[in-house]
């Protein structure tokens, strides 16, 4: 493993190596001087015990009746900032036991490691659990969307689109666990395929993505609220370019730059990386954007649902669309704003339970509210199902006569 990590990191890249990448290298190097020094020392005295590398110590030739200390070992610093020492007594019949053990004298917990294993998988279980269903839930309602001609306007394209958004996420976290989890043997800080890296650039795209599709969001809704200039199909070509371009240009520059400054690992590790902040800053952009649109969207609503102000004719639609706003407010990126001005090393658990366990239900969210509790869309199916029956049993209903969406939103 020590040859395999050093071929394929040159020694100028290894200062920008993840830190438990480079404990474990600076282990390697310590192990591959120990197994040098063994080997130099062959050639001596018989007498006493033999000098060996034990997992993480070199321990040195002893005469019989020696006994040896080592400090414990700088690889357990991440766990326990520990500055005690181990011990062997050389015996006429060998080496004794490490005296204390190292989970006693270097401070490591020895049920650490599978406490945090088993938080692990209960994360990924949860959020294997949201993406599934959110992902099945997300397809049935573009279908819905796509299929009844009625519903096909500029404000349900730009529904879409987020939901295309939502399910490409999720197929993205499927692909990317797939390439980087498929077994507990993978080691990350050796593992540098294409098909690796690749999946890691695709899942960096289509959470960008989502991110911008929810700022168009954002966007139509205040320009529906403020003007009426988005009514117009030119707008919806801009929208697009804007959630499906925009990402393509700082995913190109991001790539360009692990390329050519810090290929290193498979590029799933960006904890310190000065190159993170070309995905990172575009995404803490939109969420900041997209909370002050929102906020301006609660005043303009205010100001409109003035019983002094609404007019007979558009108050039930302000009231519908102030109603579906509000609730929507928490799912576009407000728990991200939390999170996104901290350093990555903040609340890390508490991060992954909210980016990962409970974004992986914001597609379903977004699905029942844009999709299935809409009204048009209950009404549309309703209409479908009367003229369906009025095909099969010669049933005529006057609902079924037309239908048309009673909001131009």
């Amino acid at each position: 493993m020590s040859a395999r990590l050093t071929e394929r990191f040159p020694l100028q890249a290894l200062s920008r190596l993840h830190p438990e990448c480079e404990m474990l290298f600076q282990l390697e190097q310590e192990e591959r001087s120990c197994l040098r020094f063994i080997e130099e020392q062959s050639n001596g005295s018989a007498e006493g015990c033999r000098p060996f590398w034990e997992a993480v110590v070199c321990w040195p030739p002893a005469d019989v009746g020696e006994t040896v200390h080592r400090p414990c070992p700088a690889f357990f610093s991440p766990f326990r900032n520990s500055t005690g020492s181990v011990s062997r007594n050389c015996t006429s019949a060998g080496w004794s036991r490490t005296s204390p053990p190292y989970h006693i004298a270097c401070s490591v917990d020895d049920d650490a490691p599978e406490t945090e294993r088993s938080f692990f998988a209960t994360v990924k279980l949860i959020y294997t659990i949201g993406y599934s269903v959110s992902l099945v839930l997300l397809a049935v309602a573009v279908s819905i969307l796509l299929l009844f001609r009625r519903l096909r306007c500029a404000r349900n394209f730009i529904h879409i689109q987020l939901f295309v958004t939502f399910i490409l996420k999720a197929v993205a976290v499927f692909v990317k666990d797939a390439a980087l989890f498929s077994s507990d043997d993978t080691n990350h800080c050796t593992l540098s395929t294409f098909a690796c890296k690749a999946s890691v650039v695709f899942c960096h795209y289509c959470v960008m993505a989502n991110f911008f599709w929810l700022l168009v969001e954002a966007l139509y809704l205040n320009s529906l609220l403020v003007s009426s200039f988005c009514h117009a199909r030119r707008c919806v070509w801009g929208f697009s370019l804007l959630g499906w371009g925009v990402p393509v240009l700082f995913i190109s520059v991001w790539i360009a730059s692990r390329l050519y400054f810090e290929d290193t690992e498979c590029w799933d590790i960006n904890e310190d990386s000065p190159y993170w902040w070309i995905i990172k800053g575009p995404i803490v952009a939109s969420i900041a954007v997209n909370f002050m649109l929102f906020m301006n969207i609660i005043r303009i609503l205010v100001q409109k649902l003035n019983p002094r102000l609404i007019q007979f004719n558009n108050s039930s639609q302000y009231r519908r669309l102030a109603k579906s706003t509000l609730l929507l407010i928490p799912l576009f990126g407000t728990h991200y704003m939390l999170f996104n001005f901290l350093p990555d090393y903040i609340n890390v658990n508490l991060r992954l339970c909210i980016e990962l366990c409970i974004g992986s239900f914001q597609g379903l969210f977004v699905a029942i509210l844009y999709c299935f509790l809409n009204q048009e869309v209950q009404k549309e199916i309703h209409v479908q199902w009367l003229r369906w029956q009025e095909r099969s049993y010669g049933v005529v209903s006057p609902a079924a006569k037309g239908s048309q969406m009673d909001t131009p939103f």
